[in-house]
């Protein structure tokens, strides 16, 4: 009985183990099956990827031509639709672009003089740089090419007016007239400003000048400072020092001249960085317009022109006159020459009382000098 029941388990062990073994074959054979099927697809896949890349590879170039072409054509064709739609979107400005006319350009490859020259770029520079004394070059001449004064040359290399420059000499030359100042601990725009005895207000606009605060004009310590129409200390005295004053505003008449909007001290001149002037009085009078007109604007801001009134004067001229305590005229109502349109303030990027005028012609900002009577 014992023996049979023996015999029946070692049976039924070798079943089970015969099973797996079959089972094992199988899988076996199903993975090696497998694999070759993907070896074979994986084969079929690369010949026709070849066969569809050697067609695209013979065929390249085949269409750039006439893709290039369309596209050229395209661009053209949005730019002429486009165009006179920008024109009418800039202020101050109805000109037609496709009637503008120009004259003939005759490029020349002739020169007057032989002679290699120094070229200087007309780039707006925006810190002090580094220029080497070329064969014939002297103090006044580098002022000249530079646009700055002899002054200023001078001071900034600690040079006098008896001093002698040498070919090869390596100068400093600053971007504007007046002086560069390393600021120390203390230093305010408004001490550097008394230092050198010009306006703060100058500091500031200058626009390569930064600020750790623009909000309070705060320096960095030792950082450098371009200080427009600064004079140096010990030169105050030997330097005279004539600031132009502005007429009081003239009497309201139908004119096309323009009259001064305020009386006043310049305080800062009409540069390419500042597109105006500024008038300065400690007593905060009243602004008039320069020219009869209509208010085009007439509002505040916490930064830049801060309160303003921009006066269209319907002969391609308007005005603007920026910083303002207050106002007291609105869009759309006319004025006449001399009619008070505000107060003098200091609202807005400024560091004390006074009026910045500017005057645009045609959309261009131009020197107010050359109108005001």
């Amino acid at each position: 009985m014992i023996s049979s029941e023996v015999r029946q388990m070692e049976e039924t062990y070798q079943s089970v183990t015969e099973a797996f073994s079959e089972l094992r074959e199988f899988f076996v054979a199903l993975t090696r099956y497998l694999i070759s099927v993907f070896r074979l697809s994986f084969i079929r896949f690369e010949e026709g990827k070849g066969v569809f890349v050697t067609s695209l590879y013979r065929q390249r170039g085949k269409k750039a031509r006439r893709l290039m072409h369309t596209g050229m054509a395209s661009l053209a064709a949005v730019g002429m639709i486009m165009a006179p739609v920008i024109a009418q979107e800039f202020p101050g400005t109805s000109v037609n672009p496709w009637e503008i006319t120009s004259g003939p350009t005759v490029l020349s490859a002739a020169t007057d003089s032989p002679q290699t020259a120094t070229t200087v770029s007309e780039k707006m520079r925006d810190k002090v740089m580094e220029y080497v004394v070329q064969e014939g070059d002297t103090v006044s001449t580098i002022a000249e090419k530079f646009g700055i004064s002899e002054e200023t040359i001078l001071w900034q290399n600690g040079l006098s007016k008896k001093s002698a420059i040498k070919v090869g000499q390596t100068i400093e030359v600053l971007p504007v007239t007046g002086m560069s100042h390393k600021v120390s601990k203390g230093d305010t725009v408004h001490s550097i400003s008394k230092r050198y005895d010009t306006s703060s207000q100058g500091i500031v606009d200058f626009p390569y000048n930064t600020f750790t605060n623009d909000e309070t004009f705060e320096l960095a310590v030792g950082q450098i400072v371009v200080v427009p129409d600064g004079v140096q200390p010990a030169a105050q005295k030997s330097t005279p020092r004539f600031k132009r004053t502005a007429p009081d505003a003239g009497t309201v008449v139908a004119s096309g001249n323009f009259v001064w909007p305020v009386g006043g001290s310049i305080s800062q001149n009409f540069v390419w960085y500042h597109p105006g002037i500024d008038i300065a009085s400690r007593a905060a009078p009243g602004i008039a317009a320069a020219d009869a007109g209509t208010v085009e604007y007439a509002g505040c801001l916490g930064w830049g022109y801060g309160c303003h009134v921009r006066i269209d004067h319907g002969n391609g001229y308007k005005t603007l006159y920026g910083h303002l305590s207050s106002y007291g005229v609105g869009v759309g109502q006319t004025v006449g020459r001399g009619d008070i349109i505000g107060r003098m303030g200091s609202t807005g990027r400024s560091t004390g009382t006074h009026l910045h005028f500017e005057v645009i012609r045609n959309g261009v900002r131009i020197n107010p000098f050359v109108v005001l009577r």
